[in-house]
C-alpha cells in the first residue's frame, strides 16, 4: 500500500502513467476476465457497454482490491451517492495518490483516459491535475458500486472540477452514466474575459456562434439576465418540461440554425469517448430535439464584451449548464426519461 502523498502533479503524473504496467500486469487481469466472460474486442456502440476499454480496466482494478479497499470504496448499485454530483467533492474519503499501490494508479488513470476521445484525453487529465494542487490527479478519490462481471456496476471518480462515471451502460437511458461535472480555473479562480489556457472555453466560443446567428427578435428570447444557481446534484435536476424552459425555444429556429446547434452540441462531445458522445446524442434526439431551449446570461459577461461566459441547453430530460464566471463549471445531465 502506498502511505506516502504525492508533492506534485508532475510526480503524480510520472508515477502512474507506466505503459508498461498497463501492456503487461493489466493484460493479464484483463486476459483473465475475458475467460470470465468480459471479451476485448468489439463493435463500436453507440452506448458505452461492458466491453468497453474502461470497463474492462474497472473489471481488472476491482480484482486488485485488497479486504481493506473494498470496505472503504465498494457500495451496492442502488447507494444514494452514486447519483451525487458537485464542483469540489470526494466521494470517499481515501485519495488516489494515498489508499492505492502504483500500479493501481496506473489503471484508475487510464479509466480515466479512455473516457474521452484520443484527441482531449491528455489535455483533460493536465486539467484535473492542475486544478487538484499540489497532489495533481492523485487527490482524485473512486468509488465502485455494484460488482463487474456480476451484473450492474459503475465506477466513480470525483475532485476538484471532474465528476466521471464508467457504467458499461449500467445505468439505462443515461448518458455518461449519470451527470458529470468539469471545469477549469487555468490561471486562478477569476479569469479574463478569454479566459487564456482554459480546456474548456472552445465550448462557450462555439455555443456563442448559435447566438450570433440568431436574428433580432430571436436574441430577445435567448438572451436573458441571471442564470441558475449551483446546487450540487439539484443543479441538473430534469424537470420534464417541454414548455416555459429558459431561453429560445429550437422550435423557433430555422432549419439551418437547427442544423448549426447539432453541430455545436457534437462539438461539446468531443473531449469524451465516442461511445458516451454517440449515446448522448441519440438520447437527445430521441426526448425531441425540437424540445430544447438555449439560453445565454448577460448579467454574467467577464469583460461586458458580448461574448456570453454563462449559457445552457435544457430539455425536459437534459441539462447542459456552462458557467464561465468566474471560472468555467459544466455541469451535465442526459438521460431518455427524466423521472429515471
Amino acid at each position: 500500500m502506498n502511505t506516502s502523498p504525492m508533492s506534485n502533479c508532475t510526480h503524480i503524473c510520472d508515477s502512474i502513467t507506466r505503459r508498461n504496467f498497463l501492456k503487461n500486469s493489466a493484460a493479464g487481469l484483463l486476459g483473465a476476465s475475458v475467460a470470465g466472460g468480459w471479451p476485448l474486442i468489439q463493435p463500436a456502440h453507440a452506448a458505452p457497454s461492458k466491453a468497453s476499454k474502461s470497463e474492462t480496466l474497472v473489471a481488472a482494478f476491482h480484482k486488485t482490491l485488497t479486504e481493506q479497499q473494498r470496505t472503504a470504496i465498494c457500495m451496492p448499485f442502488d447507494h444514494p451517492l452514486r447519483s451525487k454530483v458537485d464542483n469540489n467533492w470526494q466521494i470517499t474519503k481515501p485519495t488516489v495518490g494515498d489508499f492505492f499501490t502504483k500500479d493501481q494508479q496506473a489503471l484508475i488513470q487510464e479509466i480515466f483516459l479512455k473516457l474521452h476521445s484520443p484527441e482531449y484525453a491528455e489535455k483533460v487529465l493536465q486539467q484535473v491535475a492542475h486544478d487538484a494542487g499540489k497532489e495533481g490527479f492523485g487527490a482524485c478519490s473512486v468509488a465502485l458500486f455494484g460488482e463487474p462481471g456480476t451484473g450492474k456496476f459503475e465506477f466513480v471518480l470525483s475532485g476538484r472540477h471532474v465528476t466521471r462515471r464508467c457504467d458499461g451502460d449500467s445505468v439505462e437511458g443515461a448518458a455518461f452514466g449519470g451527470p458529470i461535472f468539469y471545469g477549469h480555473a487555468a490561471q486562478g479562480d477569476n479569469e479574463k474575459a478569454d479566459h487564456p489556457g482554459n480546456a474548456y472555453w472552445f465550448q462557450a466560443l462555439r455555443a456563442n456562434e448559435v447566438f450570433k446567428a440568431l436574428d433580432g427578435k430571436q436574441r430577445e428570447l435567448a438572451l436573458l439576465g441571471d442564470s441558475r444557481q449551483e446546487e450540487a446534484t439539484k443543479t441538473v435536476k430534469l424537470t420534464g418540461k417541454t414548455r416555459d424552459l429558459p431561453g429560445i425555444p429550437l422550435t423557433e429556429l430555422s432549419r439551418d440554425q437547427k442544423d448549426l446547434v447539432r453541430k455545436v452540441m457534437r462539438d461539446l462531445l468531443a473531449p469524451f469517448r465516442s461511445e458516451d458522445s454517440d449515446e448522448a446524442m441519440k438520447l437527445i434526439e430521441k426526448r425531441g430535439f425540437d424540445h430544447l431551449h438555449m439560453a445565454f446570461f448577460k448579467n454574467e459577461d467577464i469583460g461586458k464584451d458580448g461574448v456570453w461566459d454563462v449559457w445552457q441547453i435544457e430539455g425536459p430530460a437534459m441539462v447542459w449548464y456552462f458557467r464561465g464566471k468566474p471560472h468555467i463549471h459544466t455541469w451535465v445531465h442526459i438521460r431518455e426519461n427524466p423521472e429515471a
